[in-house]
């Protein structure tokens, strides 16, 4: 059985309760303005990060404010590594000049899927971590081509499992517009963690299980009851006597 593990939210983004989520989970994914968050919520956020001893990690996206960043874009792989680098660098300033700092980046929406497969995107955001701090750790899909792309560099890669998202057989997410993708009870969510954390298992939609690596599990800050299921899943991850802490 895991004995510790992290839980992250997606926050900073103007749609949830980030200090209640604050309270719970032990890593942020914060927003940096590309697909959400005002410079002035991403600061106020970084604050309160830190205030609460919770790991600032730069959420990237492509540009996208309109579709939230859940949309894929063709981009130039030049254009797109400045994107990341950018990002990153805008949020370095802020957890800065809240008295801390980036620990580490995890992709967005749209460019986190297309990156398990997109070579090409893959690689370009890999480069950009790795341009700003190679000590940098990146946060994703395992067996994902970020991941590889990004060990060949010398980045350490966190393998990251979902807890209110269906996976597909193939160990991918299932599509934000496919019924299902996404679970909203928070007791069958918590169970289904639980399992996840201590087996290394999980159902997919069509009822296979398959094997999945869980170093950190994503509880999403923009779903409905957010805020509850978070709480659920940190109550039953604690009551397995699994330690709550950040990956880094």
């Amino acid at each position: 059985m895991t004995a510790t593990i992290d839980l992250n939210a997606d926050l900073g983004e103007e749609v949830g309760d980030d200090e209640a989520m604050l309270a719970i989970v032990t890593s942020a994914n914060v927003a940096c303005g590309f697909h959400a968050g005002s410079p002035t919520v991403l600061a106020r956020t970084c604050a309160q990060a830190h205030r609460r001893g919770v790991a600032i990690g730069a959420q990237v996206s492509y540009p996208d404010r309109e579709g939230f960043g859940r949309r894929y874009m063709a981009m130039d792989p030049e254009d797109l590594r400045a994107d990341i680098v950018y990002q990153i660098g805008a949020l370095a300033a802020l957890a800065s000049a809240a008295g801390t700092r980036v620990r580490y980046v995890k992709p967005h929406g749209a460019l986190y899927n297309t990156i398990v497969k997109n070579r090409e995107q893959a690689r370009a955001v890999a480069a950009a971590v790795h341009t700003v701090d190679p000590g940098l750790p990146v946060l994703g899909l395992s067996g994902s081509a970020f991941f590889e792309e990004a060990r060949r560099l010398g980045l350490r890669t966190v393998a990251e499992a979902f807890a209110d998202r269906a996976y597909r057989p193939d160990g991918q997410l299932v599509s934000r517009r496919e019924q299902g993708a996404v679970l909203h009870d928070p007791t069958q969510i918590a169970e289904r963690v639980a399992t996840m954390v201590t087996s290394g298992r999980v159902t997919a939609i069509d009822g296979s299980v398959i094997d999945v690596q869980v170093e950190s599990v994503c509880v999403h800050g923009d779903s409905p009851g957010a805020v509850e299921i978070a709480t659920a899943v940190r109550k039953r991850l604690l009551a397995e006597g699994i330690e709550l802490t950040a990956f880094i």
